[in-house]
């Protein structure tokens, strides 16, 4: 076992580590290609940053790519992402044509190293179309799904299915997000690594540093919710919640997040957020760079409430972070954030300001019930969401794939 897996170990068990080792003995010599549209920023590329590592630390050959593309790439592509949440939004015959333009040009770029794989896993929409454009491919090609796509504007979906549709696999992280397609879907959920910066254990003094640096005050209440600057995750309800919570209770409010290269809205939102937030010196908006990994975690860590009062969700991993950190955590009723939240066991699943503002107050006026739900979070990620978990259920779908089963085979978070 390597240093870095014996760590993993510390945390999820010998057992687990044992596991992964026995489906990696079964795909040595095999070549893994992950690409995503953006190596900082998001949950996706979280997880790459942690996975690609373990999976060449178990033998097998990962790379991780990344496309490339312009503003109005970007923005045609995150209009798809919206129509997948169920937008209506204008999806006009000049996105669409930059989309594949896009794509063709970053499959000159990594043809050979896709068509050489045994195993692509395509993140999201954005890079879709690869698979048309390497006719020589002679591995399989997973369409892995991040987004929740269960009510997606009709239009969109029917061109990205008409894509998607040539793949030999998809991933959904939930039942509820998938479609039809005509080949097998799995349900993988994602997952947090527990040895990165962002989910550490800090020493009260950087905590303490943290706070300091953005005049939060220790001695009072804290409510965070950590999040890019996305209508989606609904910064404005968060206030609004807070805002009628204060009303009965004291304490602050830290929304703080960042954009990624694949998200063209972000600078907006963030303006609207703080034009809302700019006549009450208890809410702090705080712009993070994507590489503020520690000031997340000490954020976190400093809370005594996590909230993520998303209206859509593809998975939240800022849900599990916050739990993984024993805080009860406050999540929008929407998504993964159900998969995460059992209500009233270790958060609160809520559909309204008012549902918030609600649970806001009786988790700070519950001590020793907050503390209570926040060890079960923690405990809840360690079985469910970590890393090793996740890489898991990864390889078995590899081993599913490459013995062309024909038996539809799920992927469960307790497989």
């Amino acid at each position: 076992m390597t240093e870095l897996l014996e760590q993993y170990g510390s945390i999820a068990g010998e057992q687990v580590i044992s596991s992964l080792y026995r489906f990696a003995n079964f795909l040595q010599g095999k070549k893994v290609v992950h690409v995503n549209s953006t190596r900082k920023g998001g949950g996706v590329a979280e997880i790459l940053r942690c996975m690609v590592p373990l999976l060449n630390e178990l033998g097998i050959e990962t790379r991780w790519e990344v496309i490339e593309g312009s503003e109005s790439f970007f923005v045609a592509t995150k209009s798809i992402h919206n129509a997948l949440q169920g937008l209506e939004v204008p999806f006009p015959e000049s996105y669409r044509e930059i989309y594949i333009e896009t794509n063709r040009e970053n499959a000159e770029k990594m043809r050979d190293r896709l068509e050489d794989a045994d195993f692509v896993f395509i993140h999201d929409p954005q890079p879709a179309p690869l698979l048309s454009l390497c006719p020589k491919r002679r591995g399989k090609w997973i369409w892995r799904c991040h987004i929740d796509a269960s009510s997606p504007n009709r239009n969109v979906w029917k061109m990205l299915r008409h894509i998607v549709s040539s793949y030999d696999a998809s991933v959904f992280s939930l039942a509820d997000f998938s479609q039809h397609l005509p080949h097998s879907q799995y349900l993988i959920p994602p997952s947090i690594d527990p040895l990165s910066e962002k989910n550490i254990i800090l020493s009260e003094r950087e905590v303490d540093d943290v706070c300091q640096r953005f005049g939060i005050n220790r001695a009072r209440p804290l409510i965070v919710q950590i999040s890019r600057f996305d209508l989606f995750k609904d910064p404005l309800g968060v206030i609004k919640g807070y805002q009628m919570a204060k009303q009965h209770a004291d304490m602050q409010l830290v929304l703080a997040g960042g954009g990624a290269t694949d998200d063209p809205e972000a600078g907006a939102v963030l303006e609207q957020v703080r034009n809302v937030a700019s006549d009450d010196s208890d809410i702090h908006v705080i712009e993070l760079p994507s590489d503020a990994h520690r000031v997340i975690n000490a954020l976190q860590v400093a809370a005594d409430v996590i909230i993520q009062k998303s209206i859509r969700e593809g998975f939240g991993l800022t849900v599990a972070e916050g739990m993984w950190k024993y805080k009860p955590v406050i999540g929008g009723d929407v998504g993964g954030i159900r998969l995460q939240i059992i209500n009233r066991y270790n958060g609160f699943r809520v559909q309204s300001a008012e549902g918030a503002a609600l649970r806001l107050r009786y988790l700070l006026a519950h001590g020793r019930r907050c503390k209570r739900m926040g060890q079960n979070a923690h405990e809840y990620v360690q079985e469910n969401f970590l890393i090793t978990t996740h890489l898991r259920a990864l390889l078995a779908l590899m081993l599913c794939l490459s013995q062309d089963s024909s038996n539809d085979f799920e992927m469960c978070m307790t497989s």
